[in-house]
């Protein structure tokens, strides 16, 4: 039995498919990687470089000014760029960790606790998926006056805990692989709902919240502006970037360098968050 359970697994594929499954593997992830490539290419370019036509994608002579010249920016800003880069860590970290929360409770309510409206409500979710954020701006705009949070950080974090996305993408996912059997189990052994959930459920479905978790972080992150904050003390990072690009030729050097810093925190946050969700594949199957 010892000798059975280590057999790997033959795939039914030839030799030919797997080179060509890992020459395309590799187009691809070049392909992705450009992008990244050119964005750290340009801030190291000196000023004369970055108005090179036509414009040449890796940098002759590479130089860490446009980098100081951000710091010294930074420095002398009328508002600290520390409070944009708080504001923007503050806006991601907690509007994600709200949606994934709330977004798997309701989860969990509506697909293993079988409520009553429970499918209607889904369908509601399911709806609210097809329209644009340029649809719901007006109404969501009363609303978040009528709560009195115009001009404040609320405005943004709160509609982010309820992006409808992250409910679908959790009932789907629990349907699939939380076992009824195993809920029945653990309440006969007295445990509660809210242990069930994050002790039982939580574990299980790791890969579609740490999904969720990515898609969250990187889309509040990458926030620009907002129709609900007017003070600049309140403004994000991706903010203080388009001011940056927008103050003339001698900065674009400071811009690509501050492009850089806003992209590399999405980027870790999915390698490390990938490789998670890779291992809790193969690892989590479970059948009743």
């Amino acid at each position: 039995m010892a000798r059975a359970g280590k057999r790997h697994k033959r795939l039914n594929r030839s030799a030919g498919g797997t080179v060509l499954l890992i020459i395309l593997t590799a187009l691809f992830g070049v392909f992705m990687i450009v992008p990244i490539v050119y964005s750290i290419s340009m801030s190291l370019k000196p000023l004369n470089e970055l108005w090179t036509f036509p414009p040449k994608f890796f940098v002759e002579n590479p130089t860490f000014k446009n980098y100081a010249d951000l710091g010294r920016l930074m420095a002398t800003s009328t508002v600290p760029f520390s409070r944009y880069v708080f504001n923007t860590v503050f806006i991601s970290v907690v509007g994600t960790i709200g949606n994934v929360l709330i977004s798997s409770m309701c989860a969990y309510g509506i697909c293993k606790l079988k409520i009553k409206g429970s499918q209607t409500m889904f369908n509601m979710v399911v709806l609210a998926l097809m329209f644009s954020g340029t649809v719901t701006a007006i109404p969501g705009f009363l609303v978040i006056r009528m709560l009195g949070w115009i001009d404040s950080l609320w405005a943004i974090i709160v509609p982010a805990f309820a992006a409808p996305l992250g409910l679908y993408l959790m009932k789907q996912f629990m349907e699939q692989m939380v076992p009824d059997v195993l809920l029945e189990a653990a309440r006969i052994d007295g445990a509660s709902e809210y242990r069930i959930f994050f002790r039982i459920v939580m574990v299980i479905v790791r890969p579609a919240w740490l999904t969720l978790m990515i898609f969250s972080f990187q889309g509040l992150w990458s926030l620009n502006s907002s129709i609900y904050i007017y003070s600049d003390e309140l403004k994000t990072f991706n903010y203080a970037l388009s001011q940056i690009m927008a103050s003339g030729v001698s900065l674009q050097g400071a811009a690509a360098a501050a492009s850089v810093v806003t992209l590399l925190v999405p980027v870790i946050v999915f390698i490390i968050s990938q490789s998670n969700v890779v291992e809790t594949m193969a690892t989590s199957g479970m059948k009743e």
